[in-house]
């Protein structure tokens, strides 16, 4: 089992930013939903703690393995989605035209950046690491790549990212049974947060 944790909230994205590559810390809302997010996990077995190389995930991330009692990892394949040049552009900044192509067509890139389908390529590389035998791990990341591990977990198309929210702090989980086919055990958990 990998249950993904989305980073707490950082100043930019409570204002409704991209935030892609930039590096900014939690607020102190977004250190208070990583203490609760490691309470939550608490009970949960997990026996590594993976992470994003971003503050704002490391952060979270350390909360999570000093509950555990478990060191933090760092992995390259948990980084959020490259924004390019569009980093720190607030959404209603982004025009409809753009919106329209980024929407139709899953290999589009900002302008220096990243598409969904090579996020999804490399949170499909992690998924099948991870899951090749029965321990359960913990990777702290970001709204896309979570949603790239629905995604891969689910065997369903990259466009399906447009229809899928998820909450800063939110857990998911994505699990596999033996040889069997991965599967989504949750989404988007946010109890832990009332």
């Amino acid at each position: 089992m990998i249950i993904f944790v989305r980073h707490g909230q950082t100043e930019i994205n409570r204002e409704g930013r991209l935030q892609g590559r930039l590096d900014p810390a939690l607020t102190d809302l977004g250190r208070s939903q990583a203490r609760r997010a490691a309470a939550g996990l608490a009970g949960s077995g997990a026996t590594r703690v993976f992470t994003s190389p971003l503050m704002r995930a490391a952060d979270t991330a350390r909360e999570i393995a000093a509950v555990l009692g478990v060191e933090v990892e760092t992995d390259d394949r948990l980084l959020e989605l490259d924004y390019g040049d569009w980093d720190g552009r607030k959404f209603a900044d982004v025009s409809p035209g753009e919106w329209a192509q980024w929407r139709g067509d899953v290999s589009f890139a900002p302008p220096g950046g990243e598409s969904l389908e090579s996020v999804t390529r490399r949170i499909g590389e992690f998924c099948g690491e991870q899951l090749g035998d029965e321990r359960c791990v913990v990777a702290v990341s970001h709204v896309s790549p979570i949603k790239a591990a629905v995604i891969w977990a689910l065997g369903c198309g990259t466009e399906a990212t447009w229809r899928m929210h998820l909450d800063v702090a939110s857990v998911t989980r994505v699990g596999r049974r033996g040889d069997g086919p991965p599967y989504l055990a949750g989404y988007n958990d946010t109890c832990h947060l009332a």
